[in-house]
């Protein structure tokens, strides 16, 4: 009995400087978020009066928030489905194409893995200019007229879904690229001796032991879509007339901008659902799609 106490006890010392840091900078905010979000808080974030669920009725009648979600779910809509696909098919060409350039492209797939956000604002804002840049220099050569690209109300939020692909094939590329060489190579050997072509081994073979591989980055790319911040505060600033305004960039307009802290925990904690629910989903459908060797 003594010997089990001191071994709980050294494995408690040992746990406790992560848990410490857990408690301090995840567990407190998060329940503090919870708390704030039914306050009235004043500029410096302090809770002056208790204001219930007022809160979230008044963002629900919000038509800047309610467009804020519609842009968020359009937003997750145009980049995931892109990203994993592209991804997926860079990905099966690579693993097919041996040698020396798979090891090549391998390389130029994923380098904008080290670009930062920063540097890839930069670099699209050029492209998009108005007048002088790349894309419009081709459209105008062709006969056509130039794209607002990010001022456009019509077309800013695919432009910011553009770079959000082409920032986040890298990793996703990466994560299935992996899964693909992690499949049993009998699988394809028995496909080769029967004759079985590229696209009967893609669908039969390759899609089906990938699943984890493929669920697990459609799961990052949808979390990471509604917790999109910096590309669009670097191109956009959620304009033009709020159409790239996403849930989290409003957070942080209506906290730091603002400087209604119960209401931007509000939002705050309808986004911490709006994850937690999808993840679960997810996990569920995990469970009943997903094929392991």
């Amino acid at each position: 009995m003594l010997e089990r106490f001191r071994t709980n006890v050294g494995k408690i010392i040992y746990i406790l400087p992560a848990l410490i840091l857990f408690i301090i900078f995840v567990f407190y905010p998060l329940i503090m978020t919870f708390v704030q979000s039914f306050f009235v808080s004043n500029n410096l974030g302090q809770m002056l009066r208790f204001n219930g669920i007022q809160n979230y009725i008044n963002l629900f009648k919000n038509p800047i928030y309610k467009q804020s979600i519609r842009n968020t779910l359009l937003y997750v809509a145009i980049t995931v489905p892109f990203t994993v696909g592209i991804a997926l098919l860079m990905a099966i060409l690579v693993y097919e194409k041996q040698g020396k350039s798979s090891k090549f492209f391998s390389t130029i797939f994923s380098s904008t893995m080290g670009i930062s956000v920063a540097s890839a604002a930069l670099f699209w804002s050029v492209i998009f200019h108005p007048s002088m840049g790349f894309l419009n220099k081709v459209i105008t050569s062709l006969g056509g007229s130039s794209v607002g690209w990010l001022t456009d109300t019509n077309w800013a939020l695919i432009s910011v879904s553009m770079v959000t692909i082409w920032m986040s094939i890298g990793f996703s590329f990466i994560i299935l690229l992996g899964g693909i060489r992690n499949i049993d190579r009998s699988y394809y050997e028995s496909a080769y001796i029967t004759g079985a072509g590229f696209w009967y081994r893609t669908r039969k073979i390759t899609i089906p032991l990938l699943s984890p591989s493929i669920f697990f980055v459609i799961t990052t790319s949808i979390i990471g879509g509604f917790q999109s911040f910096g590309i669009i505060d670097m191109l956009t600033r959620g304009g033009p007339i709020n159409a790239t305004n996403v849930m989290v960039y409003n957070i942080y307009k209506d906290a730091f901008v603002n400087f209604q802290y119960g209401y931007a925990t509000a939002e705050g904690v309808i986004l911490f659902l709006i994850i937690l629910v999808i993840s679960r989903v997810q996990s569920r459908l995990t469970e009943r799609w997903v094929t392991y060797q």
